[in-house]
């Protein structure tokens, strides 16, 4: 991969000649403006377990569009917005510190050949980014709080498109659209790691459009409550979610067609889970297995009806719909 040797500049208050610069919509303060307000960058605001989540708002600005740039923008210190313009080609997984909002420039900005890494980090937004080809996962979260992933688009992913894992709580995933993936969403990584995660892997699955992927959408491990709700399910090959290793997972309001076990309790070697499943809609489809209890959801939310979740997410999801 050709590497280039440009840095980034960060926005500062003495750069007075910076423009302000708009993209698909989102206006990122320039340089002469006040310091950014929470949610500058970033659209809108997480409903559920990540609703805390504010990234890098507060903190500079910065655009990059190569891999240098980036790599050195995401380990940096401190709360930082990052604008990715275009597709950076990554050899490896990058490390992502805490505090920091990576958003996509309009439709068509990413990155190819691996993904991010989210470890020991908390406060972090990934949003409007394609992440294709990765030799590893799309998105790896390990150790990680407060993380909202919103309107990406995962495909040919190595290993997952989104996998989080070891002791990771507080998480939103959110209008994100994943295709062309074997093992898609992994939330709980091994049946012997239950010291770290029993009381974490608190996650809220809201509006992905699961599109042709073939299984773990999610699979969950121990965490309890998940709450999988108002999501697309079309033409999947093995299954939509499964509850394995005492996880409680809701399954509310979300839209199957062409899925034949939408969902199930243990998997593998893995023992059942608890699943509840509520006010889903079924188009040529199984029934789904489901049994024991799961734990209060902890938030207010209001879902969609679940008929209309094909049209509202389709319409909706993925990258260039915030």
């Amino acid at each position: 991969m050709r590497r280039t040797s440009a840095r980034f500049k960060l926005a500062s208050a003495i750069a007075v000649t910076a423009a302000a610069a708009t993209l698909g919509g989102i206006t990122a303060a320039g340089a002469a403006e006040p310091a950014a307000e929470p949610g500058v960058l970033a659209v809108g605001t997480p409903t559920g377990f990540g609703a805390a989540t504010t990234g890098g708002a507060g903190g500079d600005i910065v655009t990059v569009s190569d891999a240098d740039a980036f790599i050195e923008a995401a380990e940096s210190d401190g709360p930082l917005q990052i604008e990715v313009d275009g597709m950076i080609e990554l050899d490896d997984m990058a490390d992502v510190s805490s505090d920091k909002t990576i958003i996509g420039v309009g439709a068509d900005s990413g990155f190819d050949g691996s993904g991010l890494n989210i470890s020991e980090a908390d406060n972090v937004i990934v949003q409007n980014l394609t992440f294709a080809n990765s030799n590893d996962d799309g998105i790896n979260v390990q150790y990680a709080t407060n993380v909202w992933i919103d309107h990406n688009g995962f495909t040919n992913p190595n290993d997952g498109a989104l996998d989080i894992k070891r002791a990771s709580t507080d998480i939103t995933v959110s209008w994100n659209h994943t295709y062309d993936s074997d093992k898609n969403m992994l939330l709980g990584h091994d049946d012997d790691n239950a010291s770290e995660d029993v009381g974490k892997l608190n996650v809220t699955y809201h509006h992905n459009w699961f599109d042709g992927v073939n299984q773990r959408n999610p699979r969950v491990r121990f965490g309890d409550p998940v709450h999988v709700y108002n999501n697309y399910y079309n033409d999947i090959g093995s299954y939509g979610v499964a509850s394995t290793e005492d996880a409680g997972v809701l399954v509310e309001a979300n839209y199957f067609e062409n899925t034949d076990d939408p969902f199930h309790l243990g998997e593998g070697d893995s023992g059942p889970g608890s699943l509840v499943a509520v006010d889903n809609h079924f188009e040529n489809s199984g029934e789904g297995e489901t049994g024991g209890s799961v734990a209060d959801i902890p938030y207010s939310y209001t879902p969609d009806a679940a008929a209309d979740v094909k049209s509202i997410v389709t319409g909706g999801a993925g990258v260039g719909n915030i």
